[in-house]
């Protein structure tokens, strides 16, 4: 009987393709807290223990929920930290040994999980189901949802009944993954920024790459690239880069534009030039030739004969908060161009296409030419007090059209005002290029320490500093006269609950002070360059994962502001340790 059962088994693990097997791992972890509890209901520190999901006819460690004359219990159970995944229930024997009916909601906040569907605050179940009625069965275990959430309520509802409950568990799903990346500084909130940043991409790294747990359970090309900024500095050489890569495009034929945004097929060359800097995989570059081929030959098809981008695809897109200023989508779009075709060339010559990368070349000489007439008419006109404003200027800035010393009276006009989630990491790089290291720091900060200091243990799809007055923090029920952040603001697609409060591409500060306050910076998979840029640190150390393995470092201020810098790195690794330029 164990061999034919090994054999059956052998057999239906062949049958079983690479796509199909689950590479990510299942932890039960107990909620921290009650938020909140409203009825008949005892017990319910025992839902704080440890369990192991199983059901017992014992009357131990149990939870008791009771309904009567009209009133339904329910219990708010906070997990301590934002997940992907579901919840296990393991339910005890009630004296009528029925089935009970019970509403889940799953929240991102404690407002959320306290949410009633539709309305102004926009609850729904977008991309993943988070609130259902459901039965749950007598002396035995249910598993349910796949959402990204902190918070569960659980509502019984039905009449004159009772609900025992032995646990209540969050079903956590992820990649079980080292962090081979690593930064520590002088400044706790520096550190709590970087640490979010990895986790929030972390819980995206899902089947494929995924933008947000909640909502937009996609492939988003252009929100790729900060993730995969992210990627290369906490985790290293990923197969979910290439993998979201090919996904986008297997399912974008040429002449369509990914996700239907001409911008983001854009990044898409921008992100292979980026990991083959990283890795130098030239094998699985050389399987995206034919398509990066014909996709940088319509690029040039959009060009006028001055070099001025007219992209296709369903909309002209930058950032959900530069959608209104059309002066900053014309200047960022060109910018973007100016930036891909640099790349293209780059890949072309990688691949031998020298002719096709002599084109782009040309192009490129056009649309700097463009971006600059751009560039110049931009900085006159606006100064960053526009949402948009900061964006179009960081692009103006990182593909050369402007001076970045031009951009930063507009990148830190009234501080960290009209930074957004996606392109402040743009923002940031601009700062970094123009020197202005501390300067991006503080906004950095203040900006991303914002969310943390409202209880995010994530990032999220957008944030304004404006919403930071008189707001109730999203760990706690919204007071009388508090504002609701989660419900209550929101723009476009992300209104009310709707928003996404863990976000990859809000991930930008990790890479960034890995790249720049560590100062690492692959040269290519051979040679890593480290110039670090301390600002008011006082130390900074971290680690940082290359083609050739983990590279260490740390740098320590002296009394006469000199850094020292000791570095460990693996062999067949050329390290090139540069001093900061601003000492």
């Amino acid at each position: 009987m164990r061999t034919l059962l090994l054999s059956l088994l052998s057999l239906a693990t062949l049958s079983i393709s690479a796509q199909q097997r689950d590479e990510r791992v299942r932890d039960y972890l107990p909620p921290v807290r009650i938020v909140l509890m409203q009825g008949d209901i005892s017990g319910q520190d025992n839902l704080l223990e440890p369990s192991d999901g199983q059901s017992e006819m014992s009357s131990r460690h149990l939870c008791r929920m009771k309904s009567s004359q009209g009133q339904q219990p329910a219990i708010l159970l906070d997990f301590g930290r934002e997940i992907h995944g579901g919840i296990r229930l393991v339910t005890g024997m009630p004296a009528s040994q029925k089935p009970v009916n019970v509403r889940i909601r799953l929240g991102e906040s404690v407002a959320e999980a306290m949410s009633e569907p539709g309305g102004k605050t926009n609850a729904g179940n977008d991309h993943a189901m988070r609130d259902f009625p459901m039965q749950l069965p007598w002396l035995g275990v249910a598993e349910v949802g796949n959402s990204g959430f902190r918070f569960v309520r659980i509502d019984l509802l039905d009449p004159d009944a009772e609900l025992i409950l032995r646990e209540v568990n969050a079903c956590f799903i992820y990649r079980d993954l080292p962090y081979l990346g690593s930064f520590r500084c002088s400044d706790p909130r520096l550190n709590q920024i970087w640490n979010t940043g990895a986790y929030t991409v972390h819980l995206n790294m899902q089947n494929y790459l995924w933008d947000g747990i909640k909502r937009d359970r996609l492939v988003w090309v252009g929100d790729l690239h900060p993730e995969v900024t992210t990627v290369a500095t906490v985790f290293g050489p990923h197969s979910i880069v290439p993998r979201s890569l090919d996904l986008a495009r297997q399912t974008t034929p040429l002449p369509g534009w990914m996700n239907d945004i001409g911008s983001y097929s854009l990044w898409w060359i921008l992100i292979q030039r980026d990991w083959y800097r990283y890795y130098a995989d030239l094998d699985y570059l050389n399987e995206q030739k034919e398509y990066l081929s014909g996709l940088l030959k319509q690029v040039l098809s959009t060009l006028d004969k001055n070099g001025r981008e007219h992209l296709g695809g369903g909309m002209r897109f930058l950032d959900w908060p530069s959608n209104e200023n059309p002066d900053a989508i014309d200047a960022g779009l060109q910018s973007l161009t100016v930036m891909a075709l640099q790349a293209g060339s780059e890949l072309c010559r990688l691949l031998g296409d020298q002719e096709l990368a002599q084109q782009c070349d040309l192009a490129q000489k056009k649309a700097l030419k463009e971006a600059q007439k751009l560039g110049r008419s931009f900085l006159k006109n606006h100064d960053g007090s526009r949402k948009g404003d900061k964006q179009a200027a960081a692009l103006l800035a990182l593909c050369g059209a402007v001076p970045p010393q031009d951009v930063v009276e507009v990148l830190t006009h009234n501080g960290a005002a009209n930074f957004s989630t996606f392109y402040g990491y743009y923002m940031l790089e601009a700062l970094a290029m123009a020197g202005e290291y501390q300067q991006a720091m503080d906004l950095l900060g203040t900006y991303w320490g914002g969310m943390l200091e409202l209880g995010a243990t994530t990032f999220w799809e957008d944030f304004d500093l404006a919403w930071m007055e008189n707001a109730a923090r999203i760990d706690s029920l919204v007071p009388e006269g508090k504002t609701d952040v989660h419900g209550q603001y929101g723009a476009y697609c992300y209104v009310g609950f709707r928003h996404s409060l863990c976000h990859g591409w809000a991930s930008g500060p990790t890479s960034w002070l890995s790249r720049h306050v560590l100062g690492f910076y692959p040269a290519d998979a051979e040679t890593l360059v480290i110039e670090p840029h301390l600002g008011s640190l006082e130390w900074a150390e971290g680690s940082f994962p290359t083609a050739k393995g983990v590279v260490k470092v740390r740098h320590d201020k002296g009394p006469d502001g000199r850094v020292n810098t000791s570095v460990k790195a693996p062999e067949g690794l050329k390290i090139i340790v540069k001093k900061p330029t601003e000492l």
